[in-house]
């Protein structure tokens, strides 16, 4: 008996027959070139608009609300837009045939306009708080969500036309997701530190903060006594009139700093995406007369399965906000550190790592479901502790960062199983209507993504908004921080606990999807 390589014995594969890892370690590549793209955009479009244009000063407005909160309803609206577009997008991978197969193609056709959009996203051409400027990057926003949809849905969707052995899929995004989140890590990771050494110039420690109120303590008192108000209020008045003063360097240099980020990225992404394209097969896709998306929105209702793994998802939007650009305004505000998120993302990445280990003997011990729950309610339990805790002082930082690197299970877990459920999911819509419908049932999981960055962003800048900093100044008081901490501390709480219960009505099990899989080969014979 042929004696199996590693990467045969990491996927599960067989050699010379069905998917090779020659084809899954393509696949991851694209997903992590993929990831590069959209985390620049997920993680960085928020602050580049709230602090490098400024929009998240004090006074500015667009229309009739705040500047701040014009970003988050544009983050908000845009996503949940553009989630609601991938059932859309699904039915239309599912009309699909080319001669490279249904989904595939969409890796060829659409690396190009995604990096285009990209790098447009970040001109610094825009104007600092300039309405025009506004409403020209909402639109831009709006366009480079639609054109990464095109792409987005039918790369998941990939996945289940490659292989219908559930152990071998399973194996396969478990790599993929793991490559997908090493991607996204080394955007989240890096770009904090580079955005923080370039801009470090125009900015003020504590210690030079000190010194100038020491330096200019008879003027901050005189002030107060004409003005009436209190040396404290008088003081931070004053600094943030010579903090200001070095904001317009620090946001043009932010504004070079996230575009040059953004065009290095798409530069290194776009040949991983030709590179997934080149080297993948399709070998499982629907018959062909392509389905409606009328039709395929019927589906999806039958497919009850997927709709508790969907509101499970959105349930869970806000379980990981702290990663999202709240963290980055906790780390740049309160700790006074903008590089200190990379420090954040990073603690999570053990228990991701854990993850990855774990997903697959969990699923065999306990089933993907009951690992799924099982993982989510630690998870409540852990950030729950997190809030209590609080974070003003060193040992709760240290306490935090534990937290930090447990959170990563639930976070690891969850990005690798729900893809693997999905593919269950599209085996038992065909068992129970002889249909597959990858593209609309992987739409879905597109979909709650989606969801989970509107949520985490809008979250985000909510809590910019209510803990009152100002981005020009770079002001926050006591309470902004604790507000700021409550907010993205426990929405996730309360997130965990809740993604977990609607699981309990799932019903697919290992054994089962291996029982629906027989029977579906066995209607295939019988109708040759």
């Amino acid at each position: 008996m042929e004696k199996k390589s590693f990467w045969h014995n990491l996927f599960g594969t067989t050699p010379g027959k069905g998917v090779q890892p020659k084809e899954a370690i393509a696949y991851s590549i694209a997903g992590f070139g993929q990831n590069f793209i959209c985390t620049i955009i997920g993680s960085y479009l928020t602050i580049f608009l709230t602090d490098a244009l400024l929009f998240g000063a004090e006074g500015v407005t667009i229309g009739s609300v705040t500047g701040a909160m014009a970003v988050a309803y544009l983050m908000l609206g845009t996503r949940i837009f553009d989630a609601f577009n991938d059932p859309i997008m699904g039915s239309i991978v599912d009309r699909t045939r080319t001669k490279w197969g249904k989904c595939r193609p969409y890796l060829k056709w659409m690396a190009i306009p995604i990096a285009i959009m990209t790098i447009l996203c970040f001109l610094p051409a825009f104007q600092a708080k300039a309405t025009s400027s506004f409403i020209m990057i909402a639109i831009i926003y709006v366009i480079w969500s639609v054109v990464y949809t095109v792409a987005d849905v039918p790369y998941w969707g990939l996945s289940t036309c490659m292989t219908n052995d559930t152990v071998v899929r399973g194996n396969i995004l478990t790599v993929a997701r793991l490559v997908c989140t090493l991607g996204a890590g080394i955007v989240t990771v890096f770009v904090p530190i580079i955005t923080g050494a370039v801009t470090s110039k125009f900015k003020y420690t504590d210690a030079d903060i000190a010194q100038i109120l020491a330096d200019k303590a008879d003027a901050v008192a005189k002030v107060a006594a004409n003005q009436g108000i209190s040396l404290e209020e008088a003081a931070q008045s004053f600094v943030g009139t010579v903090k200001m003063g070095m904001e317009v360097p620090n946001a043009d240099t932010l504004k070079m700093t996230y575009f040059i980020c953004a065009v290095v990225l798409v530069i290194a992404a776009v040949p991983m995406f030709f590179y997934g394209f080149k080297n993948t097969k399709e070998r499982f896709t629907a018959a062909d007369n392509p389905p409606s998306l009328g039709h395929n929105l019927k589906l999806l209702f039958k497919n009850k399965e997927l709709l508790l793994i969907v509101l499970s998802g959105i349930l869970g939007g806000a379980r990981m906000v702290y990663t999202y650009t709240g963290g980055l305004y906790f780390a740049k505000y309160v700790l006074q550190n903008e590089g200190a998120y990379s420090l954040i993302t990073l603690l999570v990445v053990p228990g991701g790592l854990v993850a990855s280990v774990l997903v697959p003997w969990m699923s065999k011990k306990f089933t993907k479901k009951w690992a799924y729950i099982a993982v989510h309610i630690f998870g409540g339990v852990v950030m729950a502790i997190m809030y209590f805790v609080g974070y003003d002082a060193p040992w709760k930082l240290v306490v935090a960062a534990v937290a930090l690197v447990l959170l990563g299970i639930p976070q690891g877990v969850n990005n690798i199983i729900t893809y693997a459920m999905i593919g269950d999911t599209v085996d038992y819509l065909e068992w129970k209507t002889g249909e597959r419908g990858e593209g609309i049932c992987f739409a879905m999981q597109t979909l709650i993504n989606k969801i989970g960055m509107a949520v985490g962003a809008f979250i985000g800048v909510i809590s910019f908004s209510a803990a009152g900093i100002d981005s020009e100044t770079g002001f926050i008081s006591a309470a902004g921080a604790n507000t700021l901490w409550n907010m993205l501390v426990l929405s996730g709480v309360i997130s965990m606990f809740a993604c977990a219960v609607p699981m309990f009505f799932y019903t697919i099990t290992e054994k089962r999807q291996a029982e629906m899989v027989a029977d579906i080969e066995a209607r295939r014979t019988s109708d040759k």
